[in-house]
């Protein structure tokens, strides 16, 4: 029984991208509070085999995947779609990378369940729809990046509420608001006196000083690419303008995003550079939990922390994003599709890291289009630039 004498039931979990990054921090959340949660649907992308041994460990039945298979699982856009709405569902956490994503989220939206979410191509392909369709459902929709929970964090009030989270006409958190700095940890090349993209290797780009995530996002991290498309999220989640927007490097990761109010104050919210934080408060929102899932902060982790302008001469994807969002909505899923087209040539050693921006800029430099043809020519751009 909790304080108020009724019994807290169970928060029903389903996950999609449970065998990667996300999924893994998200798992390691609901084994901390076994009281608190319970999974009841799992989908990953094509690991067969990883995604049946978490459905015996939390003995889940529901699953699917994104990939055929060989092991009588579901797969497909269908079968992630069905497993997003299902009606037992009470929170969906997304964290399948990249396009994949957006169908499922559209499917819980409209199934009423409120979404978790760190797939933050979905915001930035169609956030202008998403939020309006969050808002006709009722639902909330979660940030579970660090940067964006941290923002969303420093939000809460009793006298405003985020719009992300927004019902009816409740007072406008934005409202509020003077800018918003998002941090970023640099990546791996951001204290090299010259970056030349040409010559950066994927075992390069891939070797990030501070997080461990997905092939893709730290490509983007290293690329800074990513602090641009949180950037477009943060737009979309918290109804912003472009010139509220401000990007921080960071590189000790402590300080996850800071907010400035328009009557002078700054909030910062400070954790361990750990994604099972920003998690657990996305699955506990609006409560806290008692504990947590990794060692408090120390004094000493809060000396000499080091904060500067990022230099935009040398990382042209995030310099592509500054100049592209003053002109609109529509280039924002430009940005994400041509970015995510680039960066799986790159990994695939069809291109060089330098041709990531010049893919970007070429999506651009042919103005609005529908999401099949950027994708399309992102690929002619790709096999011209191989």
């Amino acid at each position: 029984m909790s304080a108020f004498g009724f019994r807290r039931m169970k928060k029903r979990l389903v996950i999609l991208g449970a065998t990667g990054s996300i999924g893994e921090s998200t798992l390691r959340v609901v084994t901390a509070h076994p009281d608190r949660f319970e999974v009841v649907g799992l989908a990953a992308g094509r690991d067969a085999e990883g995604l049946q041994a978490l459905a015996r460990k939390f003995n889940v039945s529901k699953l699917a995947l994104a990939a055929p298979n060989d092991a009588g699982i579901p797969f497909g856009e269908q079968a992630l779609c069905d497993l997003a709405a299902m009606p037992e569902a009470d929170l969906v956490v997304m964290a399948i990378a990249g396009m994949a994503g957006y169908a499922p989220t559209l499917a819980a939206i409209e199934a009423g369940h409120d979404v978790a979410l760190a797939t933050k191509e979905v915001l930035v392909m169609a956030g202008t729809e998403v939020m309006r369709r969050r808002a006709a459902a009722g639902v909330r929709i979660l940030p579970l990046d660090s940067e964006h929970s941290a923002l969303f964090q420093c939000l809460q009030s009793t006298a405003s509420v985020p719009a992300c989270v927004r019902v009816g006409d409740e007072p406008k958190a934005e409202e509020r608001i003077a800018e918003v700095i998002l941090t970023a940890s640099g990546g791996p090349f951001f204290k090299r006196e010259t970056i030349d993209w040409s010559r950066i290797t994927v075992a390069e780009a891939l070797n990030h000083p501070r997080w461990e995530m997905g092939p893709k996002v730290t490509i983007d991290s290293a690329t800074m690419m990513n602090k641009g498309l949180e950037m477009i999220e943060a737009l979309h989640l918290f109804a912003l303008d472009p010139a509220q927007l401000r990007v921080w490097v960071h590189p000790q990761s402590i300080v996850h995003s800071f907010v400035h109010f328009k009557d002078g104050a700054l909030l910062a919210q400070l954790a361990q550079p750990d994604m099972a934080l920003p998690i657990q408060y996305a699955l506990t929102w609006p409560d806290r939990a008692l504990h947590a899932p990794v060692p408090s902060m120390t004094l000493a982790q809060m000396q000499n922390l080091e904060f500067s302008e990022p230099d935009l001469s040398r990382f042209p994807c995030l310099k592509l994003v500054f100049d592209a969002l003053p002109l609109g909505a529509w280039t924002h899923p430009i940005l994400t599709l041509a970015n995510e087209v680039a960066v799986k040539a790159f990994l695939a050693g069809r291109i060089t890291a330098d041709r990531i921006a010049a893919v970007i800029e070429q999506g651009l430099a042919r103005a609005e289009t529908d999401f099949a043809a950027i994708v399309r020519h992102a690929e002619e751009d790709v096999a011209r630039f191989a």
